[in-house]
């Protein structure tokens, strides 16, 4: 099971998403469309999202604690780049 957090519009959840493989940056944005605006995200369901919502989003890979896969799909930020 992967853990799959959304941050969007000042908000964040986190949803459980069955992955068989490795999906691209690409597949995680779909999937994260989809599932915000199905209301499949506690707190976050948006009927009217444009199917470009998340295409500048960065998409983070991390391993838990215990080795569980986390992908958090989060708006870029101003501060760090060069």
């Amino acid at each position: 099971m992967t853990t799959l957090n959304i941050t969007f519009d000042g908000l964040s959840a986190d949803i459980p998403v069955e992955l068989e493989r490795l999906i691209s940056d690409a597949d995680v944005r779909r999937i994260a469309l989809e599932l915000v605006r199905s209301g499949g995200v506690p707190g976050l369901r948006r009927l009217q999202l444009g199917d470009d919502a998340f295409q500048h989003y960065v998409v983070d890979r991390f391993r838990g604690a215990r080795g569980e896969e986390r992908i958090y799909l989060r708006p870029k930020v101003p501060f760090g780049a060069c």
